[in-house]
């Protein structure tokens, strides 16, 4: 029996851009602008989306002792240590273009709070969400935000203006509902990882594929393009 065609117009919704991201993946935290330059060159509201990975389910799980330097347990075979440690000189590598940092994380995070969080911040709107995900980044990636610890995400609200009277009850109760009814129905409709993008009736992972969302976006004129980071497209070769 063949599996049923996957439904991502559905999925999509009414926004013409959905993009699926996530706290603890460098590949969305690297995705964030280059998404942005793209959606603002063509007067498109970009629809975030929380997506919680499961990175144990697929790459094992590893915790360093304090420092950060050495591994204090590892649940990891050979062949997941070599996936993981390529992701991050890869990330790592994208990150010094922009003068970003991208340290290795100490443990693998539970960043559904975080998430929940991300879905406080758009029910205050747009500009609400963008300075949100400005003031969790960065810090997470320097290993300087403790996302377990919800007086942690409070303060990344409040020093994004975000109000945050009643997000305690949010994160323990609707919050916490409508983050875990958003990551399953993503997943049962084929998104696996992030950053996704759901344009038209197709979804595309990683943003290589920005100038084909984009073309999309624009109609179709022309040539579809390639694989390409529309950031760094102009830049002459060294």
């Amino acid at each position: 029996m063949s599996a049923a065609p996957l439904d991502f117009a559905t999925l999509r919704g009414d926004a013409r851009l959905a993009v699926y991201l996530d706290l603890k993946s460098p590949y969305a935290y690297l995705a964030i602008e280059p998404t942005r330059d793209m959606a603002r060159n063509l007067g498109v509201d970009i629809d975030w989306r929380p997506f919680t990975l499961d990175i144990p389910s697929y790459l094992g799980s590893a915790t360093l002792k304090k420092g950060g330097k050495k591994v204090e347990r590892s649940e990891r075979t050979p062949q997941q240590w070599s996936g993981v440690k390529y992701a991050y000189m890869d990330a790592r590598r994208y990150a010094n273009l922009t003068g970003r940092t991208v340290r290795g994380t100490v443990k693998i995070w539970d960043s559904s709070q975080a998430g929940v969080m991300f879905l406080w911040a758009k029910r205050h709107g747009p500009d609400a969400f963008d300075r949100v995900i400005d003031a969790a980044y960065p810090p997470f990636w320097n290993r300087d935000l403790d996302i377990d610890d919800p007086a942690v995400l409070e303060c990344v609200l409040e020093e994004a203006g975000v109000p945050t009277a009643g997000f305690r009850d949010y994160l323990a109760g609707a919050g916490r509902v409508e983050h875990d009814e958003i990551n399953a129905v993503a997943f049962a409709s084929g998104v696996y990882g992030v950053p996704t993008y759901l344009v038209g009736d197709e979804a595309w992972f990683g943003r290589e594929h920005l100038p084909r969302v984009a073309w999309i976006l624009g109609g179709r004129q022309g040539p579809a393009p390639g694989v390409a980071n529309l950031r760094f497209a102009d830049r002459a070769p060294a």
